[in-house]
């Protein structure tokens, strides 16, 4: 098999008019869908939370979205409540390329700990199996796309890199949520130091 291509939360959340919009966040879906006539195996993450999950700000008295708390052993951005199991706004973009048999790592599903990474929980506990399945399948090489570059594509790319696969992000196939205007150049230069090609 060789190389996988990770596909990270393209949701209607995380969509143009969803809860936790990324600024044009569908436009990675075409860049996506012509990304994968390139690969064998192509892998889904998806956020895919509790209505109780602690890193909502409605879930937490007295805070407000986006402040910052501790949560575990990391530090937790509080967000607006989005990609709740089962609703319209955790289904995958009606447009994105996904067929029978592709496989969908689901994360944040633990009510008391995110999780950015589609390897990982933000605690580094509790993993999701797709490190396993991907080794399973002889993958090495992995292109990582989505959402969003700053928060799941970044951590999911850095846990890649800290499994032994190598990795590349395809830029022009992910954008930020850029709560500070240039997070996500920031952070491709993080991911490109630690190791990850950029194309």
């Amino acid at each position: 098999m060789g190389k996988a291509l990770i596909v990270v939360d393209v949701q209607n959340d995380f969509c143009p008019g969803g809860a936790l919009a990324v600024p044009e966040g569908d436009r990675v879906v075409e860049v996506i869908n012509n990304l994968r006539q390139g690969f064998d195996l192509v892998v889904f993450t998806q956020d895919w939370h509790p209505a109780d999950h602690a890193s909502f700000a409605a879930n937490q008295p007295g805070k407000k979205v986006y402040d910052v708390i501790r949560l575990g052993e990391a530090d937790q951005v509080l967000w607006p409540v989005h990609c709740v199991q089962n609703t319209p706004g955790a289904a995958f973009h009606s447009r994105l390329d996904i067929r029978p048999g592709d496989p969908v790592f689901q994360k944040g599903t633990l009510t008391a700990v995110d999780s950015y990474s589609g390897f990982m929980d933000n605690d580094g506990v509790h993993d999701t199996g797709l490190g396993d399945f991907l080794r399973e399948k002889g993958v090495t090489q992995l292109t990582v796309a989505g959402l969003a570059t700053d928060y799941c594509v970044k951590f999911t790319v850095l846990d890649g890199l800290k499994q032994g696969f190598q990795v590349v992000v395809a830029q022009n196939g992910c954008r930020g949520v850029n709560l500070t205007p240039g997070d996500d150049r920031k952070a491709l230069a993080e991911m490109e130091s630690a190791g990850a090609g950029v194309i």
